[in-house]
């Protein structure tokens, strides 16, 4: 049982900027699932990280996580803390959005989460939103932070983030689900393909089964995996990015965005094949959470966002 003594000296009396990112590396560390995979996120050294987490564990008075030749683990005293750290780090998060709703002017930050390769997006929704943004309130900071659309949901929740991009996956209930995009996909090989050099009515005629592909390894709605099943199935990957260097390599075909692939295509290194029978699309929305206080820098980024829809 801990005794007062010890519970007396967990903390300081006050809580300062250095305690908080102390505890940021910390819950990043954990969701990292060690200081090696942290040492990307946090982008600073993996001795720096293990300075910071010993400074922590010095001022809680505790073993948080084991590290060594055994691998990173978790105590329980750090599970525990790492659970206070997320209500900890989101109640931050609230205070300023409270404070942003306070003072009409537009200073303070913007944390937005989007999943990756929407930048190549014709429509450019999000970048003309955050432009206008900047535009009113040159002081705002914008932070993006590139993600999972689960890890985004999770984040938007959570109050981390004040609104994410995310595709149509799921409706959960604790959110609110702005429509911004349709993404067409098709089916592509390289140049280095040996459908590359065939003409249409060849590529029509010929069983796409038999071809090697690369298979996203995200989820996707029962509609689009339906595209998916027809395909030879020889190499998965997380992300787009990772689909397109395979099919590049010139021994697979997969399914990628027209927007992302356009860059190949004018350079005459990849082309979609059998475009009337393989093609799908993706629906994106905006997220922010269900009953959030207001925020004049969401709301202003929101108002953006809309004026950008009735432009297109």
């Amino acid at each position: 049982m801990t005794n007062n003594r010890s519970i007396k000296n967990l903390l300081p009396h006050k809580v300062g900027d250095t305690h908080i990112r102390l505890i940021r590396i910390y819950r990043t560390v954990i969701e990292a699932g060690g200081f090696a995979a942290a040492e990307v996120e946090l982008n600073i050294s993996r001795p720096a990280i293990s300075l910071a987490i010993t400074e922590l564990e010095t001022l809680l008075n505790m073993r948080l996580c084991h590290r060594g030749r055994a691998g990173f683990s978790v105590t329980e005293e750090g599970e525990t803390v790492y659970q206070a750290s997320i209500q900890l780090l989101a109640s931050l998060e609230t205070f300023k959005s409270q404070v942003n709703a306070i003072n009409r002017e537009l200073k303070g930050e913007l944390n937005i989460g989007i999943t990756d390769n929407l930048a190549s997006n014709p429509e450019m929704r999000i970048t003309e939103a955050l432009s206008a943004l900047k535009q009113q309130g040159p002081e705002v900071i914008i932070n993006i932070r590139m993600s999972q659309p689960k890890d985004i949901e999770t984040a938007v929740l959570a109050g981390q983030l004040q609104v994410g991009v995310v595709p149509d996956l799921r409706t959960l209930s604790g959110l609110h689900y702005i429509p911004l995009y349709k993404e067409e996909s098709l089916l592509y090989c390289s140049h280095q393909h040996p459908l590359f050099d065939k003409d249409k009515k060849q590529i029509e005629q010929i069983n796409i089964e038999d071809y090697d592909a690369v298979i996203p390894a995200y989820p996707q709605v029962a509609e689009i995996k339906q595209q998916q099943k027809i395909l030879k199935p020889a190499a998965t990957s997380t992300d787009r990015e990772g689909i397109a260097f395979l099919i590049l390599t010139g021994c697979y075909i997969g399914f990628l965005p027209t927007h992302f692939a356009q860059r190949w295509e004018r350079q005459g290194t990849l082309k979609a094949i059998q475009t009337e029978r393989r093609q799908f699309f993706t629906h994106y929305s905006a997220i922010i959470r269900k009953g959030n206080r207001a925020d004049y820098i969401l709301e202003t980024f929101l108002a953006a966002l809309d004026e950008t829809d009735n432009n297109v």
